[in-house]
């Protein structure tokens, strides 16, 4: 038996910020970066909390790849001030420390109940809608997936009003970032119909809006839509989960610094041909892999129905790279310039090892080998 849950209410649309001044609770933390802390847009939450006398403090000891020391000063801070709601303001960083910070706060110290509230600035990562939290143990350069219902938060507020000052290059890695999640959900091994509904949904507005997105910050029509397109492929991942994608990104992250979403874009072309069975060699079978379908319905949602199965698969890859090259995502890891062969060949054992034991690579539709993580990793220098 299967089930199929969205617990948390999502505001979205014009005014969608109207809801902070709507929150119930009175003693907030507000968990964000040193970026948009001292940015002006902090003020867009700030106003209305203080416009309804809401008493608030503003926790900043955020970064990228959340470290679990962070998390830990996170926690402390929670304990002391006692708050009845956390309102996550930023991206995946941000969201899943938040996440973390009130699991381990509430488990740990048996702490209230405390509500968390997920405002998403960048169009990417989905976590104001998921189960999932990624955090980093730094001295073994491991990310560890957390996963929890308990860590859904209650509600999100998606306003693209936030995401209008995100760069080209982080529009290009956090679009990617959506089409991987939704292609993934999609030919996960515990999709199902509504999951699928989802990602199919997702990746239809990828492909008509994340190009406009990147090529135009200020294209408010294109900004929403993308925006719309993480929240619908993050519902998706939370049920249907990820796959070998994710499990390989998750190490060049922790191992090379690579920002999240570009690892997942460089990876994709290489996971499809993996998980297909489709290269530039092959030739026409009688029968393929469930999987094979998937791609090619992707395909079709992208518009690159062609002659047959191998060319329409071909046709996918060929358009994710054509993607990546138009918003300058490298792709390999040797034209990103900032990584010495000697040492990325060095950990490719290591982190395949890792990937296979990553949760993510559990739901591949394909199962690998070592030998085939190692294959991959190899072909991505």
């Amino acid at each position: 038996m299967k089930s199929f849950d969205i617990k948390t209410k999502i505001y979205f649309g014009d005014n969608a910020m109207d809801r902070v001044r709507e929150l119930p609770y009175k003693r907030i933390m507000i968990i964000t970066d040193k970026f948009f802390s001292e940015s002006s847009l902090l003020r867009i939450v700030t106003q209305p909390l203080s416009e309804t006398h809401k008493e608030f403090r503003v926790f900043n000891d955020v970064v990228p790849d959340p470290p679990i020391d962070k998390i830990v000063v996170g926690v402390k801070a929670v304990t002391e001030y006692q708050p009845d709601c956390l309102i996550a303001v930023g991206g995946g960083s941000v969201i899943d420390s938040a996440k973390a910070i009130r699991e381990f706060a509430v488990r740990m110290y048996s702490t209230a109940k405390i509500a968390l509230i997920a405002i998403p600035t960048t169009s990417g990562t989905g976590s104001e809608v998921t189960a999932f939290s990624v955090i980093t143990d730094p001295v073994r350069q491991v990310k560890y997936p957390l996963v929890s219902d308990s860590m859904l938060p209650d509600e999100a507020i998606l306003d693209e009003e936030l995401v209008k000052s995100v760069p080209p290059n982080v529009t290009a890695d956090t679009g990617m970032d959506v089409l991987t999640h939704a292609i993934e959900a999609y030919t996960s091994i515990n999709n199902n119909e509504f999951s699928a509904a989802l990602a199919e949904k997702s990746i239809e507005i990828c492909g008509a809006f994340l190009l406009r997105a990147y090529l135009d910050g200020n294209d408010w029509h294109a900004r929403r839509k993308m925006h719309v397109a993480s929240c619908l492929a993050g519902l998706a991942f939370n049920s249907a989960s990820l796959g070998l994608n994710h499990g390989m990104a998750h190490q060049l992250g922790a191992n090379f610094h690579i920002p999240h979403g570009r690892a997942n874009a460089m990876l994709l072309p290489h996971i499809i041909e993996f998980n297909s069975g489709i290269n530039i060699h092959s030739r026409s079978q009688k029968q393929y892999p469930k999987q094979v379908e998937k791609y090619v319905s992707i395909a079709r949602l992208l518009g690159l129905q062609n002659f047959n199965t191998i060319t329409t698969v071909r046709a996918l890859v060929n358009w994710i790279q054509f993607m990546n090259k138009e918003m300058n995502i490298p792709l390999s890891i040797s034209q990103m310039g900032n990584v010495s062969e000697i040492e990325y060949r060095g950990k490719i054992s290591q982190m395949a090892d890792a990937a296979l034991a990553d949760g993510c690579t559990a739901t591949n539709p394909k199962v690998p080998t070592k030998a085939d993580v190692v294959r991959i990793y190899g072909e991505l220098w």
